[in-house]
């Protein structure tokens, strides 16, 4: 393990002094020098500049400072070709298209893949032309395999003297190694354009969608050009509303690179955005520091070939306006708004969410950052610096730490707010039911309470009402009705006794008459 760290450190110096000492002909950097950022650099870099070796030879010195005075301002891969073209044909010998893929190799391995795949194409047709003229004097066997090649340029190089190089100096499985990694290359710059391309037009999920096959690649990836696509995702996953990620995806352009000003901005956006003010300051108070290292070196940080989307002369204003914002904070956190985070906003869930929402969304938001599996994607990039992989590592589960334990507070914190507001409507289906039991009973004792009060008034002893002829009316012919039947019943009951009187007299012997007057007697 450890030769192989070591192995890895020296290809990666090799690699970048290879870039320092070549960054004159390093196509995006011939650009004008009125940057002030640009035009100073380090000790080192001025002392290998002036060491710098040619990257092709040229007889004169006037030829060569000529060719190193043209620039450009805009950036383009086909004004690229036509003005290495250019410096080829004024100046170009058989044994310098080498340079070429050297300088290309280094560029692709720190992230330069538009400055490689130009060097990379010019060294390849540099290599083709100069096969092609070499094979006019070769004879027909020459051409049968690939092979034969590599066997002629080792007996060549055997039979003539060692001052006389091969013919062929490119093998076959080196000129393959290149395709393969100009065709990687060239794939790789096709998805960074569709991405940014889609981040521009507003389609966030589709510019997530392409740098995440370009971060979750098989094939590893330089870590300049890893750093800064996953910046360009935290920057479609805060668009598109999920905090988290985007937390996540700074993070990870900080492990990269930790002197990101533009991961440090934006994660302690973030943390604003959310009401995460002590998160927020820590990241202030750190960006300020980088602004008043840059200040006092008088250059950006890094090398002169590394790019930065910042300028120089942008820095002073920035670090006015940052410590004004730094101010204001430390004024809010005094006066107690450090508790009013919003955890919905982090989770990405609405206010007044159920609790399976909250539990789905915790749940994928557990398994996408754990800090177990933070430092997978550093297996899959190619490093540019020196650093040990070991210190890269603890960065990046430190920082996966620290968001896997906001996350748990935002759960917790969420999830008391969802059981609080169900205890509440508990208490208030509770209190419904129980008011809904009352007027039930309420009603029950009114319709009781009026039966009882109308059977009363349905009999004929109970019913006096002084008001209204119709009742009057009523009341009148309903006693007629009842004296004339009672008289009936009185009639035969008096027939019947008198009758009874009668058969008495006439036993004991009274037999004088009586007057009776049977028109009151006829039953």
């Amino acid at each position: 393990m450890q030769g192989a760290s070591l192995q890895r450190k020296n290809t990666t110096r090799r690699f970048r002094d290879v870039v320092d000492m070549l960054q004159d002909y390093i196509p995006s950097l011939k650009i004008s020098t009125d940057d002030s950022g640009s035009v100073s650099s380090d000790n080192s870099s001025h002392q290998l500049s002036r060491e710098r070796v040619k990257l092709l030879p040229s007889n004169d010195s006037s030829s060569d400072s000529s060719s190193r005075d043209p620039s450009f301002k805009c950036f383009s891969v086909s004004d690229l070709k036509k003005k290495v073209m250019a410096g080829l044909c004024k100046s170009c010998d058989k044994e310098g298209k080498w340079r070429y893929l050297v300088l290309g190799q280094a560029c692709c391995h720190l992230g330069l893949m538009e400055d490689a795949m130009v060097l990379l194409q010019t060294g390849k047709r540099l290599a083709s032309a100069a096969f092609r003229r070499e094979s006019i004097c070769w004879s027909d066997d020459s051409f049968s395999l690939p092979n034969a090649i590599v066997l002629s340029d080792i007996s060549s190089a055997a039979t003539t003297p060692p001052s006389t190089p091969p013919h062929n100096p490119t093998s076959f499985s080196e000129s393959e190694n290149i395709s393969q990694l100009l065709s990687h290359i060239k794939l790789l710059i096709r998805r960074r354009t569709a991405a940014i391309a889609a981040l521009d037009a507003g389609l966030y999920s589709e510019a997530i969608r392409h740098f995440s096959k370009i971060v979750d690649g098989r094939r590893p990836a330089p870590q300049g050009f890893l750093a800064e696509c996953y910046l360009h995702r935290a920057y479609a996953y805060k668009a598109s509303g999920r905090i988290a990620e985007s937390i996540s995806d700074c993070n990870k352009t900080l492990a990269l690179d930790p002197t990101s000003i533009q991961a440090l901005d934006t994660r302690a956006s973030l943390l604003e955005t959310i009401r995460c003010l002590p998160d927020c300051l820590h990241d202030f108070e750190h960006l300020k520091l980088l602004y008043n290292s840059i200040l006092r070196d008088r250059k950006l940080p890094g090398p002169a070939w590394k790019r930065h989307n910042v300028r120089y002369r942008e820095i002073p204003g920035k670090l006015c306006a940052l410590t004004t914002k730094i101010q204001q904070l430390k004024q809010r956190v005094a006066s107690g708004e450090t508790g009013n985070v919003d955890y919905h906003a982090l989770i990405g869930l609405r206010r007044g969410c159920s609790r399976s929402e909250l539990e789905r969304a915790h749940l994928l938001l557990c398994l996408r950052h754990k800090p177990e599996k933070a430092t997978n994607f550093v297996d899959r990039c190619e490093f540019a610096d020196e650093r040990d992989l070991d210190s890269v590592k603890d960065r990046a589960k430190m920082s996966a730490l620290l968001l896997y334990r906001l996350l748990q507070k935002g759960y917790a914190s969420v999830m008391s707010t969802i059981m609080d507001e169900e205890s509440a409507e508990r208490q208030r289906k509770k209190a419904a039911a129980a008011l809904q039991a009352a007027q039930a009973a309420i009603h029950v004792q009114q319709t009781q309470y009026c039966n009882s009060k109308l059977e009363p008034e349905t009999s004929p002893t109970s019913s006096t009402n002084p008001s209204g002829c119709n009742n009057r009316g009523n009341r009148s012919e309903s006693k007629t009705n009842a004296v004339s039947s009672n008289t009936n019943v009185f009639q035969g009951v008096f027939c019947r006794d008198l009758a009874a009187v009668g058969n008495l007299l006439s036993q004991v012997g009274f037999n004088r008459p009586l007057q009776v007057k049977y028109e009151a007697l006829s039953c």
